[in-house]
């Protein structure tokens, strides 16, 4: 059994390499680009996510998300930090998982701090990890698919939309940022 377990961590890593490579291999126009593209269809497909995000004190986009598992399972992406509207930083997301577990899945992420200060304390951080750094309350926009802001009141409030594949996961619990150099 031990042998199985290494044999399906190893096999998960290399897996999730090969996924994850087109994903961390964007240059920062390339970044930026995808992060208007996932704006765009944020906005489209949930009405007051343009208002929503004007009154964000900054917002984290991550285009795609890759997720893998065999048992272990590792998640990454790369992403920008918007404030005022403008990227003022790039930085990537990374978790871990084990249990029963077998897919992968590519998915978009919108991150909002709504607040100055936890926005503050997100950029002041060497590697803010979800639940442990900060709480990000996860919005189940359901059928009607509309932001109510008069209703949402948590300083960091997530959305996870787009997913495609053969896993489904919606959570953020765990996940680590860490801000990357994309001169």
């Amino acid at each position: 059994m031990n042998k199985h377990r290494k044999f399906l961590r190893s096999f998960a890593v290399i897996v999730t390499m090969l996924f994850a490579s087109s994903v961390l291999a964007a240059s920062a126009d390339e970044l930026n680009s995808e992060a208007n593209k996932t704006l765009q269809v944020f906005k489209e497909d949930v009405n007051g996510a343009e208002v929503f995000l004007s009154q964000a004190a900054g917002y984290l986009v991550f285009p795609r998300v890759i997720k893998v598992g065999i048992g272990v399972g590792a998640e990454t992406g790369e992403g920008v930090l918007r404030v005022g509207g403008s990227t003022v930083a790039y930085y990537r997301t990374t978790a871990g998982s084990i249990g029963l577990q077998l897919g992968a899945q590519a998915k978009s992420i919108v991150i909002a701090f709504m607040t100055r200060e936890s926005l503050d304390k997100f950029r002041n951080s060497s590697g803010w990890k979800v639940g442990v750094d900060g709480s990000v309350a996860l919005i189940d926009l359901g059928a009607g698919k509309t932001i109510d802001t008069d209703n949402i009141k948590d300083p960091v409030v997530g959305f996870i939309f787009g997913s495609k594949g053969l896993m489904y996961n919606l959570t953020l619990e765990g996940s680590k940022f860490s801000k990357l150099d994309k001169s």
